[in-house]
């Protein structure tokens, strides 16, 4: 990247081609060492020496602290040959691969969401559309089995009216995610 697309004002036509697609974060966020190694980063006050982080990551790896000297070595070589320099390209981290220090980039916000801070917000979203379908199902299954007063609501209203609780549940969620991108 030069100098001139380094200084793109936010707010310009280019900006928003800038932005990771969601492939590449789920790509980015599916391997372990990756997601320790953001987290450590985002926890921290700035630059990260290599070394740290990989010592770091390899206590969590082996539970042990100390790390055994193999662990650490796997977990800094890894980071150093294959994950730091990933996370570059996608501007995610700014790793400098001469001074061996890494931190976050310019791209590492777009993963706040998918990162743990926005986990709690999703389970209650996904239990909430369950139980709406379950309990939609429950009511058809009972009026099909004659069940008094259920038997008399027409199953297209049951039905009718928890599609449209799962589509205003789902539509609150979208809500949010997008929120938290902006």
């Amino acid at each position: 990247m030069d100098d001139a697309d380094s200084s793109t004002p936010p707010g310009d036509e280019e900006q928003a081609d800038d932005s990771l697609d969601e492939a590449d974060i789920h790509d980015v966020l599916r391997n372990e060492r990756r997601r320790l190694a953001l987290e450590r980063l985002r926890d921290g006050d700035g630059p990260e020496s290599v070394g740290d982080l990989a010592e770091h990551i390899a206590e969590i790896e082996s539970g042990e602290s100390p790390p055994p000297k193999n662990v650490r070595q796997s977990v800094y070589i890894s980071l150093h040959q294959t994950h730091l320099p990933k996370l570059d390209s996608l501007r995610i981290v700014a790793y400098d691969s001469r001074a061996k220090t890494v931190s976050l980039g310019s791209s590492a916000a777009e993963l706040d969401y998918f990162l743990d801070d926005a986990e709690p917000t999703q389970a209650p979203f996904a239990l909430l559309s369950l139980a709406t379908c379950l309990a939609g199902l429950a009511l058809l299954f009972a009026g099909w089995m004659g069940v008094p007063v259920i038997d008399r609501v027409d199953p297209r209203l049951v039905a009718g009216l928890a599609l449209t609780a799962v589509a205003v549940v789902a539509g609150a969620e979208l809500g949010l995610r997008t929120r938290s991108r902006t």
